[in-house]
């Protein structure tokens, strides 16, 4: 069953245009998510909006406002943001198209899937799509969401299109700001050979199902337990925090010179190298 789509308009390529509906590539439904309760009712706490000076406020009496300098708001209807509309607002205009790599992985964000509204718009939209697989490059287009213009990057994916909203530049700190900070320093040459031979070991192909959320699963087992058993539940053993005490020793260690047995069998049977194929989705930074 197809999701609701987040936003509908039409895709255009210069004088070809389609209706097209954009939907949302990943889901939060599998999430633990924890509600507020009276500690004794066990009731939902209700969040009520209050006016620090009259009480409570009815949701009918709220309004937008913008903060232009502490204390002071230039109040906002939702009919007026309404008409703040540029073209993008209905229409994914396509601009430029650029190499993958030409993208910093600082810039992409969201992943959405980009597909023909209705039957009517399944022939444009092919054509606009196999001629973007053709290319081999990334669409840069602009679209209107939740009040903001974002510049989304579009590349063919099966049979659809996979759409990244990608960060502005405002948005993206000065990488400086944090690794400016790092002292130069050479790393001996003996180590990054070892290190290098660690990550040989530890080469294979990516498979998302190996990568599932093991702290959203230890949560899931205590809830599992708690509603089993009632009450309290023994206390877990606190995990060990990792400790380095000479950095060529735990180096060979890892590759499996010191008895490392997790290591001896990845050197046992290395991961085989996965055959050239598409890379799936990415989540980025």
């Amino acid at each position: 069953m197809a999701t609701r789509p987040t936003w509908q308009g039409y895709l255009r390529l210069s004088l070809v245009s389609c209706p097209v509906a954009l939907h949302t590539a990943t889901s939060r439904s599998h999430d633990v998510s924890f509600n507020m309760l009276h500690k004794e009712t066990h009731n939902r706490i209700r969040m009520i909006p209050t006016d620090p000076e009259t009480g409570p406020v009815e949701r009918s009496d709220i309004v937008k406002g913008y903060e232009i300098e502490k204390g002071r708001y230039v109040v906002v209807t939702d009919e007026e943001i309404k008409n703040v509309r540029l073209e993008t607002t209905r229409t994914i205009d396509i601009e430029r198209f650029v190499d993958e790599a030409d993208i910093d992985r600082l810039y992409w964000n969201d992943p959405y899937f980009l597909a023909p509204d209705g039957d009517m718009a399944v022939e444009a939209f092919s054509v606009i799509r196999q001629a973007m697989e053709g290319a081999g490059k990334v669409a840069l287009a602009r679209v209107v969401m939740h009040q903001r213009e974002r510049v989304l990057a579009l590349e063919a994916r099966d049979r659809g299109i996979l759409a990244y909203t990608i960060r502005s530049n405002k948005e993206v700190r000065d990488p400086s700001e944090v690794f400016g900070h790092i002292p130069k320093a050479k790393a001996d040459p003996k180590m990054v050979a070892i290190a290098e031979k660690i990550i040989e070991q530890l080469e294979g192909p990516f498979d998302p199902a190996e990568f599932n959320d093991r702290y959203e699963d230890a949560l899931r087992k205590l809830i599992q337990e708690k509603e089993k058993h009632g009450g309290a539940i023994a206390k877990v053993e606190e995990p060990k925090e990792a400790e380095v005490i000479d950095l060529m020793e735990a180096l060979r260690r890892s590759l499996g010179e010191g008895g490392g047995p997790r290591r001896k069998t990845l050197a046992r049977a290395p991961a085989k190298k996965a055959p050239a194929r598409k890379p799936a989705a990415r989540k980025r930074a």
